[in-house]
């Protein structure tokens, strides 16, 4: 049996998937939120898009996933990455796949288009699927484009996003670097205090 930490984390993005079909609603987070649950961020370029199939899983549908492939930037490490990242929903033909309210927009998962994306590692993002969530969809996914003076500039998607309002991709990168290195200092310190309780 797979650890409770392992499992609810995916079980919570399955469920923020399935969600959009009763609620149409997406979960709201901070960017200090979106950091905390999630295991790294990348601004890139989308350089390939995927739907898989998985006809009568287990959970005894069809179910369609759609993985978008990015190349760039690890916004915490600095390094060169590339990286799949999947969600709920898509289509392998005109008529066969699913629809996804909740989904990144058609000109948001384009081929070519420049986003960051946060994602985190799932085991079972429904059907036996596993990869990198996109998290919570297209809540987890803004473009990015280049001003007159060639800067880079994050497209904030308004309140409730993680990204709420336009801002410089540098300022992000800060941000992020920082409230990751928070996150760590305080996983460790949680790891060291556990162990002495041993």
């Amino acid at each position: 049996m797979k650890p409770a930490h392992k499992i609810l984390p995916c079980a919570a993005l399955l469920l923020l998937a399935l969600t959009p079909l009763l609620t149409a609603q997406i979960l709201r987070l901070t960017l200090e939120q979106m950091v905390e649950r999630t295991d790294g961020a990348v601004h890139g370029t989308i350089t390939a898009t995927h739907v898989t199939h998985l006809p009568e899983t287990k959970d005894g549908t069809d179910m369609f996933f759609t993985t978008l492939t990015i190349e760039g930037e690890n916004l915490i490490s600095g390094q060169s990455h590339t990286i799949a990242v999947s969600f709920p929903g898509g289509f392998v033909d005109e008529h066969t796949g699913v629809w996804n309210s909740e989904a990144p927009s058609a000109d948001d998962q384009r081929i070519g288009s420049r986003v960051v994306a946060f994602w985190k590692v799932c085991d079972d993002l429904g059907g036996g699927f596993s990869g990198n969530a996109l998290y919570t969809s297209h809540g987890g996914l803004f473009r990015t484009f280049e001003d007159k003076r060639g800067r880079t500039i994050v497209l904030g998607r308004g309140k409730g996003y993680a990204v709420e309002l336009n801002q410089r991709l540098p300022a992000l990168r800060k941000n992020i670097k920082g409230l990751d290195r928070a996150k760590q200092e305080r996983k460790a310190q949680e790891s060291k205090n556990n162990n002495r309780n041993f």
